[in-house]
């Protein structure tokens, strides 16, 4: 059976709604960030070297990285979210697996990173250099760099229903996370309509709502 290593508040969420909608039996094996630094707990190093979420085993297999696990469950357990192969449909769910991660969550991270300068303690004396260079940072390049992804993929839903095409895809489900980040916290909202009605349209899923019922904790659904 598939065991999802599931890290509340993680990417590891969209694996469960995955396999929610291939209908495969899984079970989950939970984790707990720390409270204090949002880390993932150090028990996931005996399950994969990196220690980050997610990772499935399946039989003898361990495997990490969401964009991998996406993939080899759709080829193996459901080829009804897999575009057929040769067809501009299965290279543009090829593109948005690895555009997800490769290209719209690094601005995202940054953003998280220096909001995490702004809000810590630090010295006084230290406070307003490192509050002024986050800032600076995040106004020249991290917030410019997310309003660009997010006109885009506000431009490319109008082209399909969906990501890869005019059917549901493992590109959704991949593409999912980093758009409730941006919602979260990347300015994501209304002036996006299309963006704003994908997430609508995917958290309405029986299969998403069943995947939260199993996840837990999952503040990016909101």
């Amino acid at each position: 059976m598939i065991t999802v290593h599931h890290l509340n508040n993680s990417r590891s969420q969209r694996i469960l709604w995955l396999l929610e909608e291939l209908g495969v039996e899984y079970r989950i094996q939970r984790y707990e960030r720390d409270p204090k630094t949002l880390l993932a707990p150090p028990e996931l190093r005996a399950v994969h070297p990196l220690g980050k979420s997610p990772v499935i085993t399946d039989g003898e297999l361990t495997l990490a990285e969401s964009g991998a696990i996406v993939e080899y469950l759709a080829e193996r357990y459901g080829p009804q979210l897999l575009p057929a192969a040769g067809t501009p449909e299965r290279l543009r769910c090829t593109y948005w697996l690895h555009y997800a991660e490769g290209s719209a969550m690094p601005p995202l991270l940054l953003k998280l990173v220096f909001d995490k300068v702004e809000s810590s303690p630090m010295p006084f004396f230290v406070r307003p250099i490192a509050k002024g260079i986050a800032r600076k940072v995040k106004q020249s390049f991290v917030e410019p760099q997310i309003r660009q992804h997010l006109d885009y993929l506000e431009g490319e839903l109008g082209k399909h229903a969906w990501f890869a095409g005019e059917a549901l895809s493992i590109a959704d489900i991949q593409m999912s996370f980093p758009l409730e980040a941006a919602a979260s916290r990347g300015g994501l909202d209304a002036s996006r309509p299309r963006l704003q009605a994908f997430l609508e349209r995917i958290h309405a899923r029986p299969a998403y709502r069943r995947a939260l019922e199993k996840g837990g904790e999952y503040a990016y659904a909101r």
